[in-house]
């Protein structure tokens, strides 16, 4: 047995704050309500869902991991957030389409008692989307400060002894790290001096650790992986992780790219195409926006590859990516995918896969799990980048800054249980039999 880490329990409410109260988050705030009711069961999350092997496999110990480990429960949690469109969860549940009446009828009171707080909102960055309940406030420091006055409020009024928040907001135009985001002493002279280089997401993440809340990033913005927010998270001691949940498509390559590699089976090219039809889809239909989007699918390829060791399997790939924004879709994406691939004499196969997924049936309980764990490694006095997380993101982030962070999702899995178990006194699984 090793030595366990002291981790302080999670007595009192857990409140969840999300920027964004659109699709994902309502259909995470509507899932838990109906969990907690004994409408329906968590079903994709980990943390409610999954059971993990401690010691020998003769052993027979495999508790769930909430029985094993000490999360807050389902009970203790209480929703917040902000949005510029939807005024509760309610309306943006109905407004978004995700989820059936059926479904909402039964919890509607708790939903709509949600009520969204104004958001601050730049339309620069998201250029599709016309926010109409945004804070009437300017000047970026200012704008931060009023971001810090709604969670500190958020806690009193809601009498919650810890809070995390989790990005469910829209993706932002593209952008590249510039002097600005280098430092945090940088980055709060730019917020005095309005700096153009930061974006509405950055200001909710420096708000959130500034407040001691860890933060994760659901989208592929800039925010918890620049130096400053590293910086940041540092010196108040809070967890962060991030970026882009990993959903979809980028889901299915994570699942057979380490296949691939695993029985040595050359990669010509990989071709992904997408139709999807909600708020996401309006937004990323801006070329701007879009590119943020395609550098995070566009990066888990090469990392589980690895084509400067195996150039004669994946030093020649075509990966390409597009998203089309077709309204009749709603909340149900379809991603298509043509995998050419080559194996023994170098004969050409092919894969095709046409996967029509709910885009935000598969994200909602990437939060809950994300809003639990990002809590107990709070608790837990872990602080900076969590990478043992990187089974949620396509973009992950790594502990050491510059370094590839983990893309294959079964060594991120590994990852993530053994960091449980080694947290709570119990022997890494290696899967070895020597």
């Amino acid at each position: 047995m090793t030595q366990p880490i002291d981790i302080r329990p999670a007595t009192g409410r857990l409140g969840v704050l999300t920027p964004g109260l659109g699709a994902v988050a309502s259909t995470f705030i509507a899932g838990v309500l109906a969990a907690r009711a004994g409408l329906t069961v968590p079903i994709g999350a980990l943390s409610q869902m999954a059971h993990i092997r401690l010691g020998e496999r003769d052993e027979q110990r495999n508790p769930l991991i909430r029985e094993f480990v000490p999360l807050a429960g389902l009970d203790d949690l209480v929703f917040g957030g902000w949005d510029p469109i939807s005024a509760n969860v309610l309306e943006a549940a109905r407004t978004c389409g995700v989820l059936e009446e059926r479904d909402l009828n039964a919890i509607s009171g708790e939903l709509e008692s949600i009520v969204s707080m104004d958001a601050v909102f730049d339309q620069r960055w998201v250029k599709k989307l016309d926010g109409h309940r945004v804070k009437q406030v300017t000047g970026a420091w200012d704008q931060a400060q009023a971001l810090v006055e709604d969670i500190e409020r958020f806690r009193t009024e809601n009498d919650c002894e810890r809070l995390v928040m989790v990005w469910c907001g829209s993706t932002e135009a593209y952008q590249e790290v510039s002097d600005v985001h280098l430092s945090l002493e940088a980055f709060e002279a730019g917020l005095r001096s309005d700096d153009p280089n930061i974006s509405p997401s950055q200001l909710y993440a420096y708000a959130a650790l500034t407040c001691g809340v860890p933060f994760a990033n659901g989208a592929p913005n800039l925010s918890v992986d620049l130096p400053a927010m590293r910086e940041l998270a540092q010196r108040e001691g809070v967890p962060i992780a991030g970026k882009d949940f990993k959903t979809g498509q980028t889901f299915m390559k994570t699942m057979l790219a380490p296949g691939l590699k695993a029985r040595m089976l050359g990669l010509r090219g990989w071709y992904s195409t997408n139709i999807l039809g909600n708020r996401d889809g309006e937004v990323l239909d801006d070329p701007e926006n879009f590119k943020t989007k395609e550098m995070s699918k566009l990066g888990v390829l090469d990392t589980i590859l690895q084509p400067s060791l195996y150039p004669d399997l994946y030093g020649n790939i075509d990966h390409v990516v597009r998203i089309n924004y077709y309204p009749p879709r709603g909340d149900n994406k379809e991603g298509w995918d043509n995998i050419d691939i080559f194996g023994w004499m170098g004969y050409p196969m092919q894969i095709k896969i046409d996967f029509l997924c709910r885009d935000s049936i598969l994200a909602a309980p990437i939060v809950l799990d994300l809003a639990l764990f990002l809590d107990l490694a709070a608790r837990a006095d872990q602080h900076g980048v969590q990478e043992w997380l990187s089974f949620y993101f396509k973009s992950p982030q790594s502990t050491e800054a510059g370094m590839p962070a983990e893309h294959d999702l079964f060594i991120q899995q590994i990852k993530l249980k053994n960091t449980l178990r080694e947290w709570m006194g119990e022997e890494p699984v290696t899967h070895s039999e020597a």
